[in-house]
């Protein structure tokens, strides 16, 4: 029964007083959020019935066609959170400066990186989307934020976490202390603790890459990937299979409660960027909440909670998942780049690992 369990709001409470450093102003900001949340779940559920599919014609700071959900979700986030009078400034996937506390609105003294709605392309076919969060403490409170705020490591983060519109809608959280998830009540309109204290598991027999990009990956993400395709009768012992949903917080997720890893390596398309994912308002809440759930997150190379942020839109390669996976992928390309002897590319040049040789 719903009402036996904890909702938002109460776990919020409970939270506040257990680290009354922060005071309220987390709590009010996370339950701003989670009021963007529901009101973008209902726009989504509406779909065609409201005339808010397809594209705005428009592109993001990233070159990307704006679908009319990514344009309504941003409004409803930086409306809900510049309404809670907790933040000191914004910053949206979708605006290429950041947001500024508008005069005669209250300025907190925290800092709300957003992705206003993950995985966007799969808005028409009506497939599972997200809102991801990160929640900074100013280092200048009360002052006009500035974009230098923002750049700092995903170990500063005070609170992140997604919410997920799939068949329920529901809100990830972390604060530092494990990873809960709430669904939505739709009779109430409060989320419910449903899932408390998520734990990863160390192993599992999932992982998530979208092989198309398979020509342009390093030879460890080949090698792992050609381990995991090999099956029973490889050097893994055992079948592993393949999932893709182009939706990162779909992805991340399943993993949270399934297990696996989730690679969106660096590849040789990009020289300039180092990776497809944004680093703040994507890959440092996802990290945190994974790390927070017992598993781990890197580049391949590096800790994400511990990559420097030069930019608000810095991109870099995002693995993250089961920890025993993460590490063997850590591991791979360690050998790799020492040039190891352990490390054995031969069965990886040119030819595809998805048809005969």
């Amino acid at each position: 029964m719903t009402e036996q369990r904890p909702t938002l709001p109460r776990y919020l409470a409970e939270w506040s007083g257990r680290q009354p450093q922060f005071g309220p102003a987390i709590s009010t900001l996370l339950t701003a959020v989670a009021s963007a949340a529901t009101l973008i779940s209902d726009r989504l559920e509406r779909g065609a019935l409201s005339d808010v599919l397809g594209s705005a014609g428009l592109q993001n700071v990233q070159g990307e066609v704006q679908k009319n959900l990514d344009v309504i979700s941003n409004d409803l986030m930086v409306q809900e959170l510049l309404r809670c009078g907790q933040s000191a400034a914004l910053a949206s996937e979708e605006v290429d400066e950041l947001i500024p506390v508008p005069e005669g609105v209250r300025r907190g003294e925290y800092l709300i990186a957003f992705d206003p709605l993950d995985g966007s392309s799969n808005i028409d076919v009506n497939l599972t989307v997200g809102t991801i969060f990160s929640i900074l403490h100013s280092p200048r409170p009360g002052a006009a934020a500035q974009t230098a705020d923002f750049l700092q490591p995903g170990t500063a983060q005070v609170a992140a976490g997604f919410a997920l519109y799939g068949p329920s809608t529901l809100l990830v959280l972390t604060t530092g202390e494990g990873v809960d998830a709430f669904t939505l009540d739709r009779d109430t309109g409060h989320f419910v603790l449903t899932h408390p204290q998520l734990r990863i598991p160390s192993e599992a027999d999932e992982f998530a890459i979208n092989t198309s990009n398979e020509r342009f990956w390093e030879p460890p993400v080949h090698q792992y990937v050609g381990e995991c395709l090999a099956g029973a009768t490889g050097p893994r012992g055992r079948d592993v299979n393949m999932r893709w949903v182009a939706s990162l917080v779909a992805d991340a997720f399943r993993i949270l409660t399934r297990g696996g890893v989730y690679l969106y390596p660096l590849d040789s398309r990009r020289p300039i960027r180092a990776g497809r994912l944004r680093l703040t308002y994507e890959c440092n809440p996802i990290a945190f909440v994974i790390e927070q759930a017992g598993g781990m997150a890197t580049t391949g190379r590096q800790r994400i909670l511990d990559v420097e942020v030069t930019g608000l839109h810095q991109r870099i390669p995002f693995i993250f998942g089961s920890a025993s996976e993460v590490e063997r992928i850590e591991r791979m390309h360690r050998e790799h780049d020492r040039d190891d002897p352990a490390f054995d590319a031969s069965l990886f040049n040119t030819r595809s690992l998805f048809r005969a040789g």
